[in-house]
């Protein structure tokens, strides 16, 4: 039987590249796109053997053509961490709304579905908690962090108005914080930077007094709740992360734990519109997709560090050279 071909963009990302693997394994031909501006090479380099992947290092903000049939379009290009948004904001403006003007045309072009991820950053600081897709956020257009939250606000209305004028078949997934293997350690958020300060040796720094709050989905579970909203037929907006939240201040006490290191914790002045709760409603994902995430914190947590650990010590070093590292939580 013919395989369906699937695009995937942002592929040599973070969870771009957990989504290809998850793809092959599911039987699809994987056609990766990436301008590598964020993403790494190394974390797709496993799949460039097999016949049914192939990349394309490409800027999805300019014309995305890609030959033949295709079913599914996942559109995860954007830069997602603080660092990568505060230091190329006009990119990221660009793949929010260029690149998905591009992909939904494509989309349309070829009578596939497409996703697109959005994240808990729609929600802004939000004043309702825990945050459903309900809720309309509170955002500052005009602040640092306004490049990505309106990038992804715009990018979903966008992608309702290709469904509802267009009759495209779309899937909007709200990504809440998630972590796991080929996170960027110098990516700025508070995951990789206290695991990276820890096998470095240096103190924990954390942004504010502590007391604001995460909640950590593995990215196996992010993947498997993808995977069934991909093939839900639902297209409004579903959150999608772990339910189970946790001070900053509790979550470095953690990270000293796993690590058996004897670092104190400082503390460094919040950032500006740094939102002070962050916790998903998955009422609307349990329903519709009866999915929950499955790995503890705990469990999730070892299998991250024990891969940050086995990384080449130059890696450790050479992201941490000439960079400061902060743990802006994402």
């Amino acid at each position: 039987m013919e395989r369906k071909r699937v695009l995937i963009t942002g592929a040599a990302g973070f969870l771009g590249s957990h989504l290809c693997d998850r793809f092959i394994r599911e039987g699809y031909h994987v056609i990766g796109m990436d301008n590598l501006i964020t993403g790494d090479l190394r974390n797709i380099e496993h799949l460039f053997q097999l016949e049914q992947f192939e990349f394309y290092n490409h800027d999805v903000s300019k014309f995305v053509h890609v030959p033949g049939e295709l079913h599914y379009i996942l559109h995860f290009a954007s830069p997602a961490s603080p660092i990568d948004y505060l230091k190329i904001p006009i990119q990221t403006l660009k793949v929010g709304s260029l690149g998905t003007h591009n992909l939904l045309g494509l989309a349309r072009a070829k009578n596939a579905t497409i996703m697109v991820a959005s994240t808990s950053e729609v929600y802004g600081d939000p004043l309702v908690h825990p945050q459903n897709e309900d809720y309309w956020g509170n955002v500052n257009p005009v602040g640092p962090r306004g490049v990505y939250d309106e990038a992804k606000r715009f990018q979903e209305a966008i992608t309702m108005a290709y469904h509802t004028y267009h009759g495209v078949d779309t899937r909007i997934v709200r990504i809440f914080n998630t972590y796991g293997p080929r996170m960027r350690l110098n990516d700025g958020r508070v995951l990789p930077a206290f695991i990276g300060q820890a096998l470095r040796g240096e103190d924990l720094t954390i942004f504010g007094d502590g007391s604001q709050t995460r909640s950590f989905c593995y990215v196996d579970d992010l993947v498997e709740g993808i995977y069934r909203l991909l093939h839900s037929g639902y297209v409004q907006p579903v959150n999608v992360g772990n339910p189970d939240e946790i001070t900053i201040s509790q979550f470095a006490e953690e990270i000293i734990r796993l690590t058996g290191t004897s670092q104190k914790v400082i503390y460094k002045p919040l950032p500006t519109d740094d939102p002070k709760q962050r916790q998903p409603d998955i009422t609307r994902a349990r329903q519709i997709l009866g999915w929950e995430p499955k790995v503890h914190r705990s469990e999730g947590l070892k299998i991250t560090y024990d891969y940050f650990r086995s990384l080449p010590h130059e890696r450790l070093y050479e992201e941490a050279h000439g960079k400061s590292f902060t743990s802006f939580a994402k």
